[in-house]
């Protein structure tokens, strides 16, 4: 599972020229699945995500995290994370597909919310064409991935 952090000052996400969601202040995470993520990709990225510490304190950088502050956080779905070039023509054949990375992202939500505030997580509209306009804070824009596990490490969560 891979995610692309951003420190925002606000970002907001468009579909159809309606806006879907916004958030002040915070992290506009870009959420990408491959087809082998379970529910440890989830924990990990989560406990990473809210524990980055991307906001300074006292004039000192990276001192806390989006929850010690209390920020919102915006989520995009975003399957072209999980791309291979074939030549000049982009294949996104490592990530997972429709219906099962939709409940993983979800699942992926819920522990958001369940382990900081569900009132702070925003979310954009999964799978479809979306705007998303983000004003950098910085910038800073940090790349996370769940770490690779072992086979018998899979079937344990099958």
């Amino acid at each position: 599972m891979r995610a692309v952090i951003q420190r925002v000052k606000a970002a907001k996400v468009t579909v159809l020229d309606e806006l879907v969601s916004s958030i002040g202040p915070g992290l506009c995470v870009l959420v990408g699945i491959k087809a082998s993520d379970t529910a440890k990709d989830v924990e990990y990225l989560v406990r990473k995500i809210l524990a980055l510490r991307l906001f300074e304190e006292e004039g000192k950088r990276w001192q806390k995290s989006v929850k010690d502050l209390n920020l919102e956080l915006l989520c995009v779905s975003q399957f072209t994370l999980y791309h291979r070039l074939k030549g000049n023509k982009p294949d996104f054949s490592a990530a997972m597909k429709g219906e099962d990375a939709q409940e993983l992202y979800n699942h992926f939500l819920d522990r958001l919310g369940q382990s900081y505030d569900s009132s702070k997580i925003k979310d954009g509209k999964f799978g479809a064409y979306m705007q998303v306009h983000i004003e950098n804070d910085g910038p800073v824009t940090i790349n996370l991935e769940s770490p690779e596990q072992k086979d018998t490490d899979r079937e344990v969560d099958k």
